[in-house]
């Protein structure tokens, strides 16, 4: 049966892919710390389980001493020269995009057959990984297509995906730490705490306080966590379920729903956020990294109030 450790293994020959791509750019000063770097991150998908709790925390240690000394970088080689680019695109058009299609198209289209199709009987996937199994099978059909369509060179794969990587840096494994930090914050009852001071400080009955503070909370924890998921757990647990739900009488599905966009709200004004804000800045070549950040900020705010006022009058109103 296919499960959760193939596609740990996938993602590791990915990375693993992107070490050797970027060893082989002699025009990156710093490619031997990014070889480095993108190749603890293939073994920690590799032998995860097998180097335990003590040696995985030894691995991001690393991972943080190589990105806090500086010793990433990118090179200034390219595949293709522009022109060439410029001929590939007026003769194929917008048809460049049908590999990327083929990946959610998979995972959609897969997801279905395998679980209301005979095909569920057959016990060929993890029934609790169907999606992300069939995620990664879609990149492995969208790889074997451009190859056969487009013909690259036979390194073009570890090449360009190297290349991407080491633009973007250290920040494509922020959103994994960060997962990891909110699931840390739950499990020391960080949200207990909270609730308990929330508790002591709102009278009984301010229902608009209490929403104030639930909504402003998930706005600053996703700030600082970069992700409105890992925030939810500590202000719902603070919050939103002993207050707003079972004391105040709160829509269960309106305090989670527009809690979580008050999070999102939060996203857009943080570059903690990586993801969503540094990487595009980075890509793009901004000369501010938090150029993009500076530009949401004036709908993130709007947002917010306005999300603040659908909990209110949508939770306890209507």
């Amino acid at each position: 049966m296919i499960n959760l450790h193939w596609l740990y293994v996938l993602a590791g020959a990915v990375f693993a892919g992107f070490a050797i791509g970027t060893a082989r750019d002699p025009t990156n000063r710093k490619r031997w710390g990014n070889a480095a770097f993108w190749l603890l991150l293939a073994t920690s998908f590799w032998f995860g389980d097998l180097l335990g709790d003590v040696g995985n925390g030894v691995l991001v240690l690393a991972l943080v001493a190589i990105a806090g000394l500086h010793l990433l970088g990118r090179g200034t080689r390219e595949s293709t020269t522009p022109e060439e680019r410029e001929q590939s695109s007026q003769r194929y058009g917008n048809k460049l995009f049908l590999p990327a299609l083929i990946i959610p198209f998979t995972a959609f289209v897969g997801t279905l057959l395998f679980s209301y199709t005979p095909l569920k009987g057959l016990n060929l996937i993890d029934p609790k990984a169907v999606t992300l199994v069939l995620l990664g099978c879609g990149v492995i059909i969208a790889m074997a297509v451009s190859y056969a369509w487009l013909r690259p060179p036979a390194l073009a794969g570890i090449d360009e995906g190297s290349r991407l990587a080491d633009a973007i840096g250290w920040a494509m494994v922020l959103p994994q730490m960060l997962a990891s930090l909110g699931v840390i914050f739950a499990a020391a009852g960080v949200g207990t705490t909270i609730g308990a001071i929330v508790g002591a400080i709102i009278p009984q009955g301010s229902i608009f306080l209490a929403v104030l503070l639930y909504a402003l909370g998930m706005v600053a924890f996703t700030m600082i966590m970069g992700n409105a998921f890992a925030a939810f757990p500590v202000m719902a647990a603070a919050i939103g379920v002993p207050i707003l739900i079972q004391a105040d009488g709160g829509n269960p599905a309106v305090i989670g729903a527009v809690g979580m966009l008050a999070g999102f709200c939060g996203t857009l004004m943080t570059p903690m956020a990586a993801n969503f804000n540094i990487v595009p800045a980075a890509l793009l070549e901004l000369k501010n990294q938090y150029g993009v950040i500076k530009v949401q900020v004036a709908t993130a705010i709007p947002l917010l109030i306005a999300n603040i006022a659908i909990l209110y009058v949508a939770g306890f109103r209507l």
